[in-house]
């Protein structure tokens, strides 16, 4: 009787030592490092990091791009989910091309996309080619920060969609097809159903993809580094920046304990208010 209380435990013991070693520590190491000057509590890394140049513009700059592409990606992921949800020939390889980019880094990612709209790159070729335009327009440099923004935008839904289409795909699949067919008996048109039937029972689905995306969101570094460098500063990058040439690690604690707190604070509102209505009732 004894072993079978203890097995539980015993099953998440790794788990949580995980846990403990690769997230417990380093959090508590980041909170010292933030909150501490030699060896007293001390609120001087906080005021320096948000007396930082780079601070305010690093965190709207984080949460915009966030804005723009966590939507996009998922009403792309939903239309592309809602049209390969359905057997025909071909389908297989239309997964498979679109979920490519998710096995390309985000370095990798940038890089392909500094290439294509570098001023001789192939987008530019393409346009002056078909006569649309007549000299090549600059996608980089810090004049041209709203077209870096775009220049972003445009490779991270490319490089990251996949990640919740995949998701959501595997929600449209397990919901049983006896209610749609319950709906088409009753003659419940196509979009009532994917109103009152799809979307509602698709919540835990969508409420899983935009947790895992906006903590990716939230990270953001890799592509904006490489398409635009400081010019247009993140979270993510700062904190880098800070720990990599400035050697402030207080500095870059504080940067990473704000990514971590966006990234908890989103995934309550995601809980809170895209639980399934059939999961309410069953409590």
């Amino acid at each position: 009787m004894e072993r079978k209380s203890l097995l539980p435990y015993l099953l998440i013991l790794p788990a949580f030592a995980y846990l403990l070693f690769f997230v417990g520590y380093p959090l508590l190491q980041a909170l010292y490092l933030a909150f501490t000057q030699n060896g007293a509590f001390s609120l001087d890394t906080v005021r320096r990091t948000i007396n930082d140049y780079y601070f305010w513009s690093a965190f709207k700059d984080t949460l915009a791009f966030a804005a723009v592409i966590i939507p996009i990606q998922l009403f792309l992921a939903i239309v592309f989910a809602l049209l390969l949800n359905k057997a025909f020939k071909g389908k297989d390889l239309a997964i498979y091309a679109l979920v490519i980019p998710l096995t390309i880094s985000d370095v990798a990612g940038g890089l392909i996309w500094y290439s294509m709209l570098s001023p001789y790159g192939f987008v530019n070729k393409v346009l002056m080619n078909i006569g649309l335009i007549s000299h090549p327009i600059y996608f980089f440099g810090y004049q041209f920060r709203s077209r870096e923004f775009l220049a972003i935008v445009m490779a991270e839904v490319w490089r990251a969609t996949s990640i919740v289409f995949i998701i959501i795909l595997a929600g449209l699949q397990m919901i049983s097809k006896e209610y749609i067919e319950a709906a088409e008996v009753f003659g419940a048109s196509y979009w009532t159903r994917l109103r009152r039937i799809v979307f509602p029972m698709l919540k835990p689905s969508i409420q899983s993809a935009l947790i895992i995306r906006t903590l990716f969101a939230m990270q953001i570094f890799g592509v904006v580094w490489i398409l635009a460098g400081r010019d247009l500063p993140v979270l993510a990058g700062e904190g880098f920046y800070q720990l990599t040439v400035i050697k402030d690690y207080g500095v870059a604690s504080i940067y990473a304990l704000i990514i971590a707190g966006l990234s908890i604070l989103f995934g309550a509102v995601y809980v809170k208010f895209l639980k399934a209505e059939y999961l309410e009732v069953m409590r």
